[in-house]
């Protein structure tokens, strides 16, 4: 780290009162010492990056930081403020900010600082000594591990004061030698006279023959910073108390796997992640922690504890009985998800695993039966069978094929969201109950709301199998034979006798409520799927939306209203990209370079209907871009339906207007909304102080040499 921050990197008397300005004012630094060349569209990477997750830490730690092209080498700058600065910890502002910079492309380089910097963080005297630095070279050398004059005493004078993770907290020597990388030493020689390490023969009869020994696993959603603080936090925790712990970090570069025999010697386990363990099965049939990731920082020396009170009472963990090899029995969902997570979080990754793989087969088949209308018209969905009748010089034979294989991929639609919905639940073995849910349901006519509980109740069938105890002669035969051939019977029973009729019948009542809507009702629904489609922007929110709309044209002959709402949400989902690129062409002053060369990009990805080709737009600026982007999608989605648009087609954007019913006018209900959201933004953009560096000229009036060429300059987040 030593080329990496120098004295004029820090700020001890760091002003800024915003992660924003935070962010700014070290990135200038950055600047004035070459190493950023762009200061808008590196900042603007910084938000994005900032936008998927807060990167405040307990402890009062921020660690802005972000992969850029803007970046020519790996850079850190540390800011200190007397005030705090929210970075969205759950202990509230930090006082210690680090901005880490990394070129795009270096992933290594950007690991290997975050994970070097968040274990030194970790340490309260290294935490302390930063916080009481006189001056920025003494602060500089601290944090590249070197031991500027002064340091220790201020060190110990404070030492603890700030510890609000748990580790660390034993102190240095006494004799003064303690600091820096140094203090973690102390409590592994203190636990020497605690325990026999290393073939030492003095007698210890306060403990085993040999230490206590614990595998433990780290990971966090990002795989950087709180699963190194918490590996960190385990290890200096053990040294304390003559515990011996191994730890596999698996962060977001990959983890290297602890060594079998390792595993093997091992006493306990502890698992401390906030995602799915990877490989879990690994150490099955050992006493077992599962906690969170944070849990690992705040009280590593309980989490000890427990694992060893629960080796003393002999309690292990069962290997998983079926799954994937290297799962670990964890589910998709599981598998990229977080533990903790409430019953409501899970309900809806569930749905929309479903809802993942059925939006393929809606565009494909949607698609082919629209071009089979286009070619040979509205009555082509009478005409008979290509296997009985195809002419190769006939337009009309050549459309009916068309709309049949359409119609073929539409039959998928109701199995595959049933069959994933519970593969999303069960796995694998979820897979065959579901599909045969989701196909009993279009029998007897349940639609997708049948689809929907066939697929929930496939999973809760197959999961309540999996916890019946087992002969371990028969487990070979579970996910093959009885798995599948118990639940497709339970699953068939509950579909066709008990619960099948009454969806049927829900499915039929919503049928008839969307033929009668007219008038005010009809321009109301539009208006509120305009706002679902741009509230998430391809989020859950915007799929639920877009999934209700295909639920109705997801049929041989869909009614006049179901086409209807699928032109309506179209639309909608088309605004968002489409102002952005309007604002940056004309308002061009109020975005930075980055933004500029985003807005090129969205023009053809709103022309296409794709709605996250606003994203990069919303993660900078989410208070202002967000709400216009809404007020826009309200406005088309009721004007689509007020003009009587419809649209036989999933998906295609302005590619399919030959499709569309009353297609002007639905050029013109797009125009509307994008008119409102781009008048939006700008007036909003406008009404905020003027940041420097926006335009694309420089101080005297020429182009300002810091702007990146034309070119493909897109945000990349870490």
């Amino acid at each position: 780290m030593s080329d990496m921050i120098t004295a004029d990197l820090v700020d001890l008397d760091l002003s800024a009162d915003t992660k924003e300005a935070a962010a700014r004012a070290l990135a200038e630094r950055m600047v004035a010492l070459g190493r950023v060349t762009d200061l808008e569209g590196f900042l603007a990477d910084v938000a994005a990056r900032e936008a998927q997750m807060p990167t405040g830490l307990d402890g009062g730690i921020g660690i802005p930081h972000c992969r850029s092209e803007h970046v020519t080498e790996p850079t850190l700058a540390f800011g200190r403020s007397a005030a705090g600065v929210d970075f969205g910890a759950a202990d509230g502002p930090a006082d210690l900010i680090f901005l880490i910079a990394a070129p795009a492309g270096a992933d290594d380089a950007h690991l290997t600082i975050l994970s070097s910097l968040a274990r030194q963080l970790m340490n309260a005297e290294f935490t302390a000594a930063l916080r009481s630095a006189g001056d920025a070279a003494a602060a500089a050398a601290l944090i590249r591990g070197e031991q500027p004059a002064g340091a220790d005493a201020g060190a110990r004078d404070r030492n603890g004061a700030r510890d609000r993770n748990g580790a660390g907290a034993g102190g240095g020597s006494e004799d003064g030698s303690a600091g820096g990388q140094d203090s973690v030493a102390a409590p592994a020689a203190a636990s020497a006279g605690t325990a026999t390490v290393g073939g030492d023969e003095t007698p210890q009869p306060a403990e085993p023959a040999r230490p206590f020994r614990i595998v433990a696993v780290t990971s966090c959603p990002t795989g950087i910073a709180h699963t190194y603080m918490a590996a960190e936090s385990l290890e200096n925790a053990g040294r304390e108390e003559g515990v011996e712990v191994v730890v596999e970090t698996q962060g977001s570069a990959g983890f290297t796997r602890l060594d079998p025999a390792v595993i093997a010697a091992a006493d306990g386990v502890i698992l401390a992640h906030d995602v799915a363990v990877r490989e879990k099965d690994r150490f099955a049939g050992k006493p077992t922690v599962d906690t969170g990731v944070k849990a690992a920082i705040n009280r590593p020396g309980e989490l000890i504890g427990e694992v060893r009170d629960k080796a003393a009472r002999g309690e292990v963990t069962a290997a998983a009985a079926d799954g994937p090899a290297g799962s670990g029995g964890a589910t998709p969902v599981e598998r990229g998800g977080e533990s903790g997570e409430g019953y409501g979080t899970k309900l809806r990754k569930w749905l929309m695993s479903g809802v993942s793989y059925m939006v393929p087969f809606v565009a494909a088949g949607g698609l082919l039966i629209a071009l089979g209308f286009a070619i040979g018209g509205y009555e082509i969905n009478k005409a008979p069978s290509v296997m009985d009748h195809f002419v190769w010089t006939q337009a009309d034979s050549w459309a009916a094929l068309l709309f049949q294989i359409g119609g073929v991929a539409f039959a998928f639609l109701v199995p595959v969201l049933a069959g994933y919905i519970a593969y999303g639940m069960a796995d694998r073995p979820g897979l065959v109950p579901g599909f045969v849910g989701g196909s009993i349901a279009l029998t007897i006519n349940a639609g997708f709301l049948g689809g929907l509980a066939a697929g929930l109740i496939s999973g809760a069938v197959v999961l309540a199998i999996q916890r019946v105890p087992i002969p371990k002669a028969l487990r070979g035969i579970m996910p093959v034979v009885v798995i599948p051939l118990v639940s497709a019977a339970v699953v068939g029973f509950l579909m066709f006798v008990v619960i099948g009729k009454p969806i049927a019948s829900a499915q039929e009542g919503m049928t008839d409520w969307l033929n009668g809507l007219s008038g005010a009702n009809a321009v109301l629904l539009g208006a509120l799927l305009g706002l679902m489609m741009c509230f998430d922007l391809g989020g859950p929110v915007n799929k639920v939306a877009y999934t209700f709309a295909t639920a109705g044209i997801a049929v041989a002959s869909p009614s006049d209203s179901a086409m209807k709402i699928m032109a309506a949400v179209m639309a909608a989902g088309m605004v968002p990209p489409l102002a952005m690129a309007l604002a940056t062409t004309v308002r061009g002053r109020l975005f930075n370079a980055a933004e500029r060369e985003n807005g090129k990009a969205a023009w053809v990805l709103g022309a296409s209907f794709i709605s996250e080709g606003a994203i990069p737009f919303a993660a900078a600026d989410p208070l202002r871009v967000i709400p216009s982007s809404m007020v826009g999608g309200a406005v088309t989605g009721a004007l689509s339906m007020a003009f009587g648009a419809t649209l036989r087609a999933p998906h295609g954007g302005v590619f399919v207007v030959p499709l569309i019913g009353n297609p002007l006018l639905y050029l013109v209900a797009i125009a509307a909304g994008v008119c409102v959201t781009t008048a939006l933004v700008i007036v909003l953009k406008g009404l905020r102080k003027p940041v420097p560096g926006t335009s694309a000229q420089g101080p005297g009036g020429g182009a300002d040499p810091s702007a990146p060429a034309p070119g493909a300059k897109q945000p990349v987040a870490a």
